[in-house]
């Protein structure tokens, strides 16, 4: 009876702060809890990008894995999740502040330690005023760790393990968030006009000219290439892989939807039909293209071509007109089939097609910008000006850094290592059971009395 006869009390109790609320609400003039309202819902946006990115990074995990071989499945897994790890805590530490670092020079500056919203960061607009100080940064923190992930896909399966970490660490903390800063910091490209939408080149072709380094100073895995001709080494789960590419679609949405950094329904909605039809001409145009090199349809390049589309149209997605972005998918699309091609050719092993789809079609997508741009502001030649100094800086950056690990940790596993598959070899584990139940009652027959377990 006691617990009921508290009930009313509770109840005025509960009631008094919800009436003055409720009261205070009233006099909020209608502009302002409007805007308010506009503010919640842009905020909330990027967010929801913000998920979609993360998304992202499981469909690299997927994908890469599909495209390896079984025997290294876990170390490709383990490599991607340690990249969300590191890329947030790094962009934490110093990456924001020093990719945004307010007032500077145009080249380098660091605004300090440790990221500071001010007293009213939780809610004051940032940007165009369109979301909160912490959105903005965790939004832009999956760029950073999507840059480094690049990196993982080329040098499969015979990087030692902590020799990458060691890279990501460094690239994802100090190199991407330099770089950046140039353009989307207000930096010196910035000032000249250089202009990447979502990151063609800032994201994809940083993380491909390192992927490029990594893959030339680690050489080809063993077995790949004879005297005469390559030898393919098929991906152990076309399924994964799969998975994998349409998760990446999906986190799409996210990369370049939210790169408008607003919820503005105009501009939203030509950015992701534009993302779209690119990835699906460059699906179709990577099909066409490799129907000249082989009969046979090849799922892989099927997949790699939507990638393509994805990341040629990065760079323009808001300003190239929706009917041209399906010009630049169809010709991303066949470049990296072509590109595949010519790096097998001249002997760079890259087990996912990472270099052809990042740095090949990111290159393509920031050039789109200068031919197709509705900015008559967006010159051709500055975005070949930009692609140049980028291309120039990431890649001393990253020969320095992967020199660095090799002359102090080394670079490669030993050929035995590789044999035997890194999950075993740097993990002592495996991605798959293969010995069904059989092991499992050879094991209780030893725990028992019975015969020993016998190896398999």
């Amino acid at each position: 009876m006691r617990k009921v006869a508290l009930l009313p009390f509770l109840a005025a109790s509960l009631a008094v702060p919800v009436l003055a609320w409720a009261e205070e609400a009233t006099d909020v003039p209608p502009a302002v809890s409007a805007a308010q309202a506009a503010f919640s819902g842009h905020n909330a946006w990027i967010l929801i990008c913000t998920a979609l990115m993360f998304v992202m990074h499981l469909g690299f995990a997927t994908l890469e894995s599909g495209l390896s071989r079984a025997k290294n499945t876990v170390n490709v897994l383990y490599k991607n999740v340690f990249v969300v790890c590191i890329g947030l805590l790094t962009y934490y530490v110093v990456g924001f502040n020093l990719m945004y670092p307010g007032d500077f020079n145009g080249y380098f500056a660091f605004a300090g330690f440790p990221p500071d919203p001010g007293p009213t960061g939780q809610t004051a607009a940032y940007g165009e005023g369109t979301y909160t100080f912490w959105t903005g940064f965790l939004f832009r923190a999956m760029f950073a760790a999507t840059s480094t992930t690049i990196v993982s896909g080329a040098v499969a399966e015979r990087i030692k393990l902590k020799s990458f970490l060691v890279f990501a660490t460094v690239f994802s903390g100090l190199v991407y968030p330099l770089l950046g800063s140039w353009t989307w910091g207000g930096g010196f490209l910035h000032d000249m006009g250089f202009y990447d939408f979502a990151g063609s080149t800032l994201v994809h072709s940083v993380g491909g000219w390192a992927a490029l380094v990594g893959a030339w100073m680690l050489g080809p895995r063993i077995g790949k290439y004879g005297r005469a001709r390559s030898t393919p080494i098929p991906g152990s789960n076309m399924a994964s892989a799969t998975i994998g590419a349409m998760l990446l679609w999906l986190g799409w949405f996210g990369f370049n939807g939210g790169s408008v950094m607003s919820a503005a329904p105009a501009l939203i909605s030509q950015t992701l039909v534009a993302t779209c039809l690119s990835a699906a001409a460059g699906g179709v145009g990577a099909m066409l293209t490799y129907s000249f090199v082989s009969r046979k349809p090849d799922l892989s390049m099927l997949l790699n071509g939507i990638l393509a589309g994805l990341v040629g149209i990065t760079a323009g997605a808001a300003t190239i007109p929706v009917g041209l972005s399906i010009l630049v998918g169809a010709v991303a699309g066949g470049l990296v089939v072509l590109s595949v091609l010519l790096f097998d050719r001249i002997k760079i092993d890259d087990p996912v097609g990472a270099i052809s789809v990042h740095l090949v079609c990111g290159i393509w997508g920031t050039l789109a910008v200068g031919l197709f741009s509705t900015n008559a502001g967006h010159r051709l030649s500055t975005q070949l000006a930009g692609v140049a100094i980028y291309a120039v800086v990431s890649l001393l950056a990253s020969f320095a850094l992967f020199s660095l690990i090799k002359a102090t940790m080394g670079l490669r596993v030993s050929a035995e290592e590789e044999v035997e598959g890194l999950d075993a070899s740097q993990h002592d584990m495996h991605a798959y059971d293969l010995t069904g139940t059989a092991q499992i009652v050879s094991r209780r027959a030893a725990l028992t009395g019975g015969e020993p377990a016998t190896a398999e």
